[in-house]
C-alpha cells in the first residue's frame, strides 16, 4: 500500500476535514498549523497573525485508491483560490489558501492542476493559491480534531454562514464536492 502525505491550507481547518475524511483511502486527516516561523504554535497564536503559519489539514492516504490527483481536485472544490486575503468570513494570512507539496511529483500534479483550473475559465479572476514546499507540520489542539463530529450543529452553522457553501454551490453545482 503507497502511503502519502498531502497538506493543504484551506481557510479555516474545520471545512477541510470532512470532504477529505469521508473519501475511501483517506487514511486520517489531521488538523494543524504549518509554514510558519514559530515551532509548537498554539491556536491563539496563530490566530494573532505573527507565527506565519497556515490553518491546514494534513492528509494520510493510500495513493493506489485515491491518487493525488483526485486530492487536488477535491481541494480546489472546498476554498475560492482567486482570493489572496482569506477564505470567506476569515481574514488574514493564516486563513489563506495553499498547497504545500512533499515531493517533486507532488509540486508538478498541483503546477497542472493549478493551470488546468486557470483555462478552465470557471473563475473570473486569477488563481492565487500558492503551491509551497511542505515545512513541519503542527498538529493542532484536540478540541479541532475531527469538529465537524464533535460539534455538528455548531460546524454547519459556520460552514454556511461563513460563506463557504454558497460558494461551493454556486461554483462547483453538479460536481462531487462534499
Amino acid at each position: 500500500m503507497p502511503v502519502e502525505k498531502a497538506t493543504f491550507a484551506g481557510g479555516c481547518f474545520w471545512c477541510m476535514v470532512k470532504p477529505f475524511h469521508e473519501q475511501e483511502g483517506i487514511l486520517d486527516v489531521v488538523v494543524g498549523y504549518t509554514g510558519g516561523h514559530k515551532e509548537n504554535p498554539t491556536y491563539k497564536e496563530v490566530c494573532r497573525e505573527d507565527t506565519g503559519h497556515y490553518e491546514a489539514v494534513q492528509i494520510t492516504f493510500d495513493s493506489s485508491v485515491f491518487p493525488y490527483e483526485k486530492l487536488l481536485q477535491l481541494f480546489w472544490q472546498q476554498i475560492d483560490p482567486t482570493d489572496p486575503g482569506g477564505q470567506f468570513n476569515d481574514r488574514g494570512q493564516s486563513y489563506q489558501t495553499a498547497i504545500f507539496y512533499h515531493s517533486e511529483h507532488q509540486r508538478q500534479q498541483a503546477e497542472v492542476s493549478k493551470q488546468k483550473l486557470e483555462e478552465s475559465g470557471r473563475f473570473s479572476k486569477a488563481i492565487v493559491t500558492p503551491i509551497i514546499p511542505a515545512s513541519k507540520f503542527y498538529i493542532g489542539e484536540e478540541y479541532h480534531q475531527d469538529y465537524y463530529k464533535k460539534d455538528p450543529v455548531h460546524y454547519s452553522l459556520y460552514h454556511v454562514g461563513s460563506g463557504r457553501a454558497g460558494f461551493i454551490k454556486k461554483h462547483w453545482r453538479g460536481d462531487d464536492n462534499e
